[in-house]
């Protein structure tokens, strides 16, 4: 359990695909339906466990009504 626990407090955030679909009061298993992916898949991108392709990446903005940008974390600050 605690190695658990520090694995994520160590993990670098890469995409705000969950901080968005909570947001906006949407589910994992809502977006999984919305680009005919899997649950288990839209939960690795939203734990940032796996990341979507670009194109992915795209079709997910568009669903969630963003812009692209708003899904990825900045690399500068």
């Amino acid at each position: 359990m605690i190695h658990l626990y520090i694995k994520k407090r160590n993990q670098i955030i890469v995409n705000k695909i969950k901080e968005i679909l909570e947001s906006q009061g949407r589910t994992q298993t809502w977006l999984a339906k919305q680009i005919d992916k899997s649950y288990v898949v839209v939960t690795n991108y939203c734990n940032n466990n796996k990341q979507p392709s670009i194109p992915l990446l795209y079709q997910i903005a568009e669903v969630l009504d963003v812009d692209v940008r708003e899904l990825l974390q900045k690399s500068k600050k």
